[in-house]
């Protein structure tokens, strides 16, 4: 069964649908104090898979909490979370004394609750597997590099842009895939809405440029990037995220910038998701299931 939440039923039915699988939504109520009430479908399933993107998370972290305890009570053996955005993943270090490293403490206590995690592009910097954050027995890190380059194979002469060094990897892939140039700008942050950009050493005058990232919350840095490629000449400047977050005004702010058009992957639901994830779910959950067979 797949088992989720009525802020993104949507999605959880689609993947249902997907690998012909019951769907079932937990029934959440939040109290005036902010406390949650939840009631379980019934199940004789031993194996559930909980649908949720945690995106403003930590209500919904309680609830998982609340969640897997009332399943694994009603007699679920084993518990695998599709969390297309993972929260808490920036903060991998302690930059300052007495900096939590919410990564690592996150990490573990999605580990304690579930045995599988799912994750599409995970907001990873000084580790290489989504493992090493979440020691659970199966955690798994899918890319949409390559639902993105299909999406965007039909683009002609347009340049692929990624706003640091970090989304080198990333920008190369949709490139291989859509046949579409990229290059790479490299970015200074000195603050939540505070970035420095330095464009890449590549002409931009008179070209079509393509913005992507895994991650677009106060969307300053595609802002920042977005004016700084208008002034030195390109005719048109769009952008293209994974998880569109977009706290605040952020769309404004990246309209206001010059940004044409903004599009994203449905990991959270959005009016500018242009792009399912549930192929590329549903192959994951069925290779995992292949391994738990298998084993």
């Amino acid at each position: 069964m797949i088992l989720g939440f009525a802020e993104s039923a949507h999605q959880a039915q689609a993947l249902a649908a997907e690998l012909g699988l019951a769907h079932a939504s937990v029934d959440l109520h939040r109290f005036p104090d902010g406390e949650s009430r939840l009631i379980l479908p019934q199940t004789a399933d031993r194996h559930v898979w909980l649908y949720r993107s945690l995106d403003y998370p930590n209500d919904k972290l309680v609830e998982l909490l609340l969640t897997a305890r009332g399943l694994r009570g009603a007699g679920v053996e084993r518990l695998s979370l599709i969390a297309p955005y993972l929260c808490y993943m920036r903060q991998d270090m302690a930059f300052h004394a007495g900096e939590v490293v919410s990564q690592r403490v996150i990490g573990a206590f999605l580990a304690e609750l579930f045995d599988d995690v799912i994750s599409v592009d995970p907001h990873l910097h000084r580790i290489s597997e989504l493992a090493q954050a979440i020691p659970a027995r199966h955690a798994v890190s899918l890319s949409a590099a390559e639902l993105f380059g299909r999406y965007l194979a039909n683009e002609k002469d347009a340049l692929l842009l990624g706003p640091d060094e970090e989304s080198a990897q990333w920008v190369s892939a949709i490139a291989r895939v859509s046949g579409l140039d990229y290059a790479v700008a490299s970015k200074l942050r000195s603050g939540d809405k505070a970035v420095t950009i330095q464009l890449p050493a590549v002409a931009v005058a008179g070209r079509r440029i393509i913005l992507v990232d895994d991650v677009a919350s106060t969307g300053h840095t595609l802002a920042a990037i977005t004016r700084q490629l208008l002034a030195a000449g390109a005719i048109e400047v769009s952008a293209l995220v994974t998880h569109a977050l977009f706290a605040g005004d952020a769309l404004e702010v990246l309209r206001q910038a010059g940004v044409s058009r903004i599009g994203s992957s449905d990991s959270i639901p959005h009016a500018v998701n242009v792009v399912r994830l549930a192929p590329l779910l549903a192959r994951a959950v069925r290779e995992m299931k292949l391994v738990e067979k298998c084993g």
